[in-house]
């Protein structure tokens, strides 16, 4: 990656809704520590508790109408420089980032990892589908990474992260549900109350353990029948990625359409094992929503449900997958597997995943531009994902080793690529002389 470069100056951070728990708390110290300023504007009391009592404050206790123009006065009130968010896609940061665009705002967008377990993502302006790097091209990538390389070297320490999420995701709903009488305005950005979402956290915080003996019950019975199978990876309907950058309204949309293009296409004594997200807590009925949909197309006993769990033994006996726009789908390119992906997805790049229709797709599954891919994976190794965890104590004491140096980046993670995708058009002649070549894609980024 570039040499760092810092801007002159004091900066002042505006923080608004972060991961579940102390995360940004902890970062906006740190940057407090190198000297610059840092409040945060909340809407509830999940936030407020999570914040540092040392620093600046502001609950926006109003209705989400009036907030555009309450934000853009305490940006010009408070000088701010910076924006940080968790998620791009909540209605309160959509609105807080297309006012931060107008006032010429550096927007710096954090998500769970592209390359997830082991990193989180980095991002200026946007993220998933809005990412800047939607906009970047295979010839950019191959030019600024032209060797593919194993990204097995970069993988970090193991930190389980699951629980504490679990935990914080309760404690944050909590907080809500019993101490938010000082908000009688706040709204959640899901559809569920916050009552109901903190009864589905606890549910999934106590059935921990019970699936995870189901799960070995089911991975032993699958691994039993020894015959050839699609993994089908299934996220949380009610996630951003799904539900925004996605073409299904629901879970069960999906789940059916998968179902009819195995049933139309797939060898008959191929099987289908579906595998919902780790933090699925029940909302829908997912299991017996592909039960009955496989009965009605008389796939019955050639399709199976495993309930969360590790993906690497799937993958290592798994003939394809298919996903809406899973970020695990990465784990299933990466060993060279075939990907049908629906929707809008930063690895969904020509060569990387199949354009088969589904059908075709389970009959003779395409396999991807194995080295095409890792040059990609390298490069974003080498820009938006940060090894560590939002969760986890130690992948956060991780996350905060790097994450100051690249927010006080005048240039994006992004803009390294094209920047060193311009250095590698320069070729060194025989001479020693350096030659120019074609010139360099645009790409436009907003930093």
């Amino acid at each position: 990656m570039a040499a760092k470069m810092h801007t002159s100056g004091t900066r002042r951070f505006l923080f608004l809704q972060g991961p579940h728990g102390p995360f940004f708390g902890q970062l906006a110290r740190r940057l407090q520590d190198l000297g610059h300023h840092c409040q945060r504007i909340g809407i509830n009391q999940g936030d407020r508790a999570f914040w540092p009592r040392r620093l600046p404050y502001t609950a926006f206790r109003a209705p989400l109408g009036t907030w555009p123009e309450t934000l853009a006065a305490h940006l010009t009130r408070h000088a701010i420089t910076d924006l940080v968010v968790y998620s791009d896609a909540r209605a309160f940061h959509r609105d807080a980032i297309a006012v931060a665009r107008e006032t010429g705002l550096r927007v710096h967008v954090f998500e769970e990892g592209y390359l997830r377990p082991y990193w989180i993502s980095y991002e200026r302006d946007g993220a998933n589908g809005n990412s800047a790097l939607m906009q970047i091209t295979r010839d950019q990538i191959d030019a600024a990474a032209p060797t593919a390389q194993s990204p097995a070297r970069r993988v970090p320490a193991v930190w389980g992260a699951l629980r504490q999420h679990i935990f914080y995701g309760a404690l944050y709903h909590f907080c809500v549900l019993a101490l938010n009488h000082s908000y009688p305005a706040f709204r959640p950005h899901r559809s569920l109350g916050t009552a109901a979402e903190l009864r589905l956290y606890l549910r999934l915080m106590a059935g921990l353990a019970p699936r995870r003996i189901e799960r070995a019950l089911a991975e032993r019975r699958i691994a039993r029948l020894a015959v050839p199978s699609h993994l089908v990876l299934l996220q949380l309907a009610h996630d951003a990625s799904f539900r925004d950058h996605g073409p299904f309204e629901t879970a069960a949309e999906f789940i059916r359409t998968v179902l009819q293009g195995f049933a139309e296409g797939a060898p008959p004594g191929h099987h289908l094992i579906f595998k919902t997200h780790p933090l699925e807590d029940g909302r829908e009925p997912i299991a017996r929503t592909i039960r009955t949909e496989a009965q009605a197309l008389g796939l019955g006993g050639r399709v199976h449900v495993l309930h969360g769990g590790k993906l690497a033994r799937l993958l290592d006996e798994t003939l394809s997958v298919v996903t809406v726009n899973s970020t695990a789908a990465q784990q299933a390119l990466w060993r060279g597997l075939p990907v049908k992906a629906f929707g809008e997805a930063v690895y969904c790049k020509p060569g990387f995943v199949s354009d088969q229709p589904l059908a075709t797709f389970f009959a003779a599954p395409q396999a991807p531009d194995l080295p095409g891919y890792l040059r990609f994976r390298e490069a974003l190794l080498t820009s938006s994902q940060v090894q560590g965890s939002f969760y986890a104590a130690a992948g956060r004491r991780q996350l905060l080793k790097t994450l100051p140096d690249r927010m006080l980046d005048p240039a994006g993670p992004y803009q390294h690529i094209v920047s060193e995708a311009v250095q590698a058009r320069y070729i060194v002649a025989g001479d020693g002389h350096r030659g120019k070549s074609a010139p360099t894609p645009s790409l436009k980024v907003v930093q």
